[in-house]
């Protein structure tokens, strides 16, 4: 399906979606919730699903439980919910690669416009430009010198294909007229594994993830993705100060439901989520990791899965970056 096509059909779900909500909402939960996440433990998904674990159990009455079943870049997960019953107790936990995964995944098993459907995102944060501290370059622009000097010496890992961390870095090497080889991981865990023991030199890795490690010198940050520095990175410039003005990503993490699933649930679901991500001890917790709590209606979600879509369909084409 067409980036443009999976646009209009997101909308339209949405609109429909709200016509058919319930007068009166469904028994739900009756049974424990599964939060699907496709990656390995140690990710950003999984790291902001297991901080939302406990508060939502809390909050439905009924066990949650984070089921991890990486494969396929996120995609194996995304199709094994896509087949669950449409009744609130199977979700999933994504990443921002589910905005673009209709542009490199063109032959994939489900369809996402049209077997699942948006609840809400739950925060979102920066990408940090990250390198093992055997880079010698100690900051961005001695970094941009070095690649320049030396194209394809050092590779750059991400989570998988379409992922925020591989589409910043094409994003990055086309501006900046560098070359970097991409080896792509099956999640964040085994991604970080690899590049704290210097297999692979960069990653733009998602704020929370990496500041663990830059604190303890494990890894250099050298800049964030973000329009504006971020408190837990303050000392770490953005992209767009570095010399290259307009370049702003930012990755985050949202929660889908089997298409069909009633509005009522959605609605609840939604409203329990919101809850959870405005409670100040939750807020402080987000910022201290670099995180900014979203916590949108299905409809704005849909409108946000179809802009980065629009966004980054462009440079897919361009830098051939579909898997067919």
């Amino acid at each position: 399906m067409s980036f443009s096509i999976l646009s209009r059909a997101l909308v339209a779900c949405t609109l429909m979606w709200g016509m058919a909500a319930q007068a009166q909402a469904p028994a739900w939960p009756t049974k424990p919730v599964r939060l699907v996440v496709g990656f390995p433990p140690g990710g950003i998904v999984d790291t902001v699903a297991r901080q939302l674990q406990p508060r939502l159990q809390a909050a439905l009455g009924q066990t949650v439980i984070v089921d991890n079943r990486s494969g396929a870049g996120g995609t194996l997960a995304g199709a094994e919910v896509a087949r669950a019953a449409p009744d609130g107790h199977t979700l999933l936990m994504v990443f921002d690669s589910y905005a673009t995964y209709p542009l490199v995944y063109p032959k994939l098993s489900f369809d996402i416009a049209k077997d699942l459907q948006p609840v809400t995102q739950v925060a979102s944060n920066p990408l940090v430009l990250v390198v093992n501290p055997k880079v010698e370059a100690k900051d961005f622009v001695r970094f941009v010198g070095l690649l320049k000097a030396q194209p394809g010496r050092l590779n750059y890992a991400s989570v998988g294909p379409g992922s925020s961390n591989h589409l910043t870095a094409e994003y990055f090497k086309a501006v900046s007229g560098t070359f970097v080889t991409h080896i792509p991981y099956r999640g964040g865990g085994p991604a970080q594994q690899d590049l704290l023991g210097g297999q692979v030199e960069m990653m733009f890795l998602s704020a929370v993830l990496a500041q663990p490690h830059v604190n303890a010198g494990r890894l250099r940050a050298l800049a964030q993705t973000g329009a504006q520095r971020v408190a837990a990175y303050a000392d770490v410039p953005t992209v767009a100060e570095s010399g290259y003005p307009g370049f702003e990503v930012n990755s985050w993490v949202g929660l889908l439901a089997p298409a069909g699933t009633p509005r009522a649930v959605v609605d609840r679901l939604q409203g329990e989520v919101r809850k959870i991500v405005t409670e100040s001890a939750f807020q402080q917790r987000l910022r201290e990791q670099g995180l900014t709590g979203i916590a949108n209606t299905p409809e704005q979600f849909a409108v946000v899965l179809r802009t980065e879509q629009d966004k980054w369909a462009r440079l897919v084409r361009e830098r051939r970056l579909s898997l067919e």
